[in-house]
């Protein structure tokens, strides 16, 4: 079933444009010149329910300004937006009961009070039953081990507690779809794979996700689709495993020599990095050259320790992407 479905989804901003100096300054007074910029430039998706979507792009992509539409934030300029059978904007009231936001860098948590009073606020404005509320809050506090967190003043946690006790009051009403704006930043690697273990739990029982990320760990361990845009634009659109392909069939190998090593190929094999001197990383496309036939003849041409083969990271995929 589609939760989401936008058609030629277009954001475009009115901007002007001035020159330097002060006499373009004066000018720009009495004379500006008006530029129509596309932050979203036609793009048509669709995701579907109780899944995790990845949408990803560089600053300035186009990515904020998407999701900000499907929150209902934003009106879009043309184009249709469908989320669960509302229009985000127009039905913005109804709709905002059925879904979650966090926000990695803005808080919903009130500074001067401690999370738990927080939370009471938005049992308030969601209506939330007594009975569900308590349920609700003992359940997601378990989950994340806050219980005696909760109760201390928002302003004296750390990122990390900050953070869980974010996501408790974006899913204390029951979404059905959950906004995740950069969740991980700036967080520790325990407080990273608490929040993600949660994620996946909570998106086991139903709940779809779409998260917005520069932390390509998220992606790899959470998401099922990615969307990629890029100027505005879509550029990528499907699951995790057809965009590791986008490279074709190729894998990072990372050898420990026992003698430098110097050149720009090794059996057919281009040479990444050299990291250390005795520590070099090599692409082989395995379409050209079977993993076999490469060991078999590598033990031949170089004295090597030890060795590492795995996928190409995600940062070279995405980046090839960028670029291209």
């Amino acid at each position: 079933m589609t939760a989401v479905r936008a058609e030629n989804l277009v954001k475009s901003y009115k901007t002007y444009k001035r020159g330097s100096g002060f006499g373009e300054s004066v000018k720009s007074f009495f004379k500006r010149e008006a530029v129509m910029v596309n932050a979203v430039n036609d793009i048509t998706f669709e995701i579907e329910q109780g899944t995790v979507c990845g949408i990803l792009g560089p600053n300035g992509a186009g990515k904020s300004t998407t999701v900000k539409m499907l929150c209902g934030a934003l009106y879009p300029t043309s184009g249709s937006l469908d989320v669960m059978g509302y229009s985000p904007a127009k039905d913005r009231e109804k709709y905002v009961r059925r879904i979650g936001a966090v926000f990695g860098q803005r808080s919903q948590l009130i500074w001067d009070i401690p999370p738990i009073d927080s939370f009471a606020v938005n049992k308030a404005v969601y209506g939330i039953p007594d009975g569900e509320y308590k349920k609700r809050l003992n359940e997601m506090t378990e989950l994340f081990g806050v219980e005696d967190v909760i109760k201390k003043p928002t302003r004296v946690l750390s990122l990390g507690e900050r953070m869980k006790c974010e996501f408790i009051m974006a899913m204390l009403h029951s979404p059905e779809i959950v906004f995740l704006d950069e969740p991980t930043i700036g967080l520790d690697v325990i407080a990273k794979n608490r929040i993600r273990e949660v994620v996946g739990e909570m998106n086991r029982r139903g709940v779809t996700f779409i998260l917005t990320t520069h932390d390509l760990e998220d992606v790899e361990q959470l998401a099922d689709n990615v969307i990629i845009i890029n100027h505005g634009k879509k550029v990528f659109d499907g699951s995790l495993g057809s965009l590791k392909s986008v490279l074709g069939s190729k894998k990072l190998i990372t050898l420990n020599l026992n003698k430098p090593f110097s050149g720009n190929e090794l059996n057919g094999a281009a040479v990444m990095r050299d990291e250390i001197g005795l520590e070099i990383s090599l692409e082989l496309d395995t379409a050209k050259q079977t993993m076999p036939e490469f060991l078999n003849s590598l033990t031949a041409q170089i004295d090597f320790k030890d060795i590492t083969v795995r996928e190409l990271p995600m940062d070279m995929i995405i980046t090839k992407i960028y670029t291209e």
